[in-house]
C-alpha cells in the first residue's frame, strides 16, 4: 500500500500524511511540483523525527510518478469528491497506490483519467470536502484494515 501526495500546497499537510504513513508503514509518493520548499530539511519541520521512518519517493511530475507506477503494476486509486463509489463500498488490493489531490484545486483531468479507480468518503450534502491529510487517514485505515495490512507488535496477531 502506498499514498500518493499530488503537488501539495501546504507543507504542514504534508508532514501530517508523513507522520501517518511512517507510523501504518506505508510508503509515500510526492509528485511535484510543490507549493513549498521539499527538501529534507523542511520537510523535518512538518514531519518532525518521523521523516526518518517512511519511505518516501519524489517525483518532479505526474508523468514521472505514473512511469515509475506503472513499472510496479500498482493500482491507481484516487480519492476525490467527483467519485461516485464511496471508499466503504470499494475493495481495495495491498498493492494499491492511493491519490490525494492539491488541497487548492485537487487533480486535473489528466490525472483523473489515469486513475484505475475514483472513490469518494460519504459526507453529509451540502458540505465541501475534507482536510486532505484527514481523508487521507480515513480512506487508507480502510484500506489497512480490509488488506490485513495494519502493523502488529511482535508476537501478536493482526486485528
Amino acid at each position: 500500500m502506498r499514498l500518493a501526495l499530488y503537488a501539495p500546497d501546504i507543507p504542514q499537510n504534508t508532514g501530517t500524511i508523513l507522520r501517518l504513513a511512517a507510523s501504518l508503514g506505508v510508503a509515500v509518493d510526492v509528485v511535484g511540483p510543490t507549493g513549498f520548499d521539499m527538501t529534507d530539511r523542511a520537510q523535518r519541520r512538518a514531519a518532525l523525527d518521523y521523516l526518518d521512518h517512511v519511505s518516501l519517493a519524489r517525483h518532479q511530475s505526474f508523468a514521472d510518478f505514473e512511469t515509475e507506477r506503472r513499472r510496479t503494476g500498482s493500482r491507481l486509486v484516487l480519492l476525490t469528491t467527483r467519485a461516485a463509489q464511496p471508499h466503504t463500498a470499494f475493495s481495495f488490493r495491498p498493492a494499491d497506490t492511493l491519490l490525494v489531490g492539491r488541497e487548492s484545486a485537487g487533480v486535473p483531468d489528466d490525472v483523473h483519467a489515469a486513475a484505475d479507480a475514483s472513490i469518494r468518503i460519504p459526507m453529509r450534502p451540502g458540505l465541501r470536502s475534507l482536510n486532505v491529510a484527514v481523508a487521507a487517514a480515513i480512506v487508507l485505515g480502510e484500506a489497512l484494515r480490509q488488506t490485513g495490512g495494519y502493523p502488529h507488535a511482535a508476537g501478536t496477531a493482526a486485528v
